[in-house]
């Protein structure tokens, strides 16, 4: 009986960590996940390294005064609807989420040809976002302005240890700089950095 009940025990203990795991994956990027999975974790938590990676800002244009008139449930259900398709778009271009920021996201694309395949989700999370219908009482009609810029950047955990609340991500001024372009991009436009293009002009058409 007594070994019955200890089985009992531990199968609702994996369950219940099962549940826990699948819930925090809804938080927590997978290359963090991932990280956490290896057994250099604990010394390497506050390490860091210099790497080449793309930056894009992607942000809905005008949604910030739909969420201060709209229900508190529209604006949430608008916001992730929208959020759904853009993300969609990066991770098939092997970006990741780095942050959602308000209505807007941070992606980092690594690898062979980041800058080209940061550059390419941009251009389909556009169209996607430009194609959806206009939802709400207030007919808001989604687009995005978006902000690229490619380089050195430093990659690892930024926070407080005291705190214990850490964040992986990006820093330095390759980043800054695709923050800046996104802020001076206007609706339905794509902003890169004088350096990118000369990396792209000859795979994709830019103006001025």
């Amino acid at each position: 009986m007594e070994k019955t009940l200890k089985h009992a025990r531990h199968l609702k203990d994996t369950l219940q960590a099962i549940k826990e795991n699948n819930i925090l994956k809804m938080y927590v990027d997978e290359n963090v996940l991932n990280f956490m999975g290896k057994r250099e974790f604990e010394n390497a938590i506050m390490a860091n390294e210099t790497i080449e990676a793309t930056v894009a800002f992607v942000d809905i244009c005008g949604f910030t005064a739909i969420s201060e008139h709209a229900p508190p449930d529209t604006v949430v259900n608008m916001l992730n609807a929208y959020f759904d398709v853009m993300v969609k778009e990066i991770t098939d271009q092997d970006g990741y989420i780095d942050k959602f920021i308000g209505d807007a996201i941070m992606a980092v694309f690594k690898g062979e040809y980041h800058l080209d395949r940061a550059i390419d989700a941009a251009l389909a999370l556009s169209n996607r976002i430009s194609e959806l219908p206009a939802i709400g009482e207030m007919k808001f009609k989604p687009k995005v302005s978006i902000g690229i810029h490619g380089g050195e950047m430093i990659s690892g955990n930024i926070g407080s240890v005291s705190l214990k609340r850490l964040d992986y991500t990006v820093i330095g001024d390759t980043v800054n700089t695709a923050a800046r372009l996104q802020d001076f991009a206007k609706e339905n436009q794509i902003l890169i950095s004088k350096t990118c293009y000369e990396q792209v002009k000859e795979s994709f058409k830019c103006e001025k």
